[in-house]
């Protein structure tokens, strides 16, 4: 039982059935409880602030709406994270979006998931914050000339941190399809990106392995209070 003012213990299962029961609290409350992970899929998918803010918006109105046809196939997360991912994406084909045009502020915090993290702590350093700024805008500039498929693919994967298994059930295909998306993704990405790998002696300048995953470009906060 949850008491007034304290949190609510309810599983998201029961939170989205006593959405569609009339409960007008319960979505809320679900949507608070993945909000930042929500937020994070969407701002790296859509590239900058504002649009992700529309995504994530026309995401969870499309869930609330919705929330009626949920038949448990997958975890209530799985299901939320799927159609905040194709409402980003559908708003990327229905505008030509081209992501990445600015520098998210929402991307200045170190992520501590994801396959490869670079640290964005630079202290005061006014050169290591600039340097900070360009490796991300970098890597934002470069999955904007992504194929939709493969970007959305890589943001889950190599920059969020879920595991094939939970990529394929979020984007509902083959994790075949999720690992060769992720492969053709990196070939594709690897020249775009080689200015932020530091020469190793066993890699010659200008030859970087196909294979790297994407570096994230950090953990954004929530998103503003229009999203919500």
């Amino acid at each position: 039982m949850t008491l007034p003012g304290g949190p609510d213990d309810r599983s998201d299962p029961d939170l989205l059935a006593a959405h569609v029961a009339g409960d007008a609290d319960a979505f809320g409350v679900l949507f608070a409880r993945h909000r930042d992970r929500l937020w994070a899929v969407a701002l790296r998918t859509m590239g900058n602030p504002e649009d992700a803010a529309d995504g994530l918006q026309d995401g969870m109105i499309a869930a609330f709406r919705r929330a009626g046809s949920f038949r448990g196939e997958a975890a209530v997360t799985t299901w939320l994270h799927r159609v905040v991912v194709n409402a980003c994406l559908d708003r990327i084909r229905a505008a030509k979006v081209r992501a990445a045009d600015a520098l998210p502020d929402d991307l200045e915090e170190r992520a501590d998931r994801g396959a490869l993290v670079a640290s964005t702590d630079t202290g005061d350093d006014p050169e290591a914050s600039a340097l900070a700024g360009e490796r991300r805008r970098a890597v934002l500039d470069a999955l904007a000339t992504l194929p939709l498929d493969q970007r959305a693919a890589l943001v889950l994967v190599d920059m969020e941190g879920y595991s094939v298994a939970e990529a394929a059930a979020i984007l509902e295909c083959a994790e075949g399809t999720i690992k060769s998306r992720c492969s053709r993704g990196r070939a594709r990405l690897a020249p775009l990106l080689v200015a932020l790998r530091p020469p190793s002696p066993a890699t010659p300048v200008g030859n970087p392995p196909s294979g790297a995953d994407v570096p994230s470009t950090g953990a954004p906060r929530g998103p503003p209070d229009s999203a919500r």
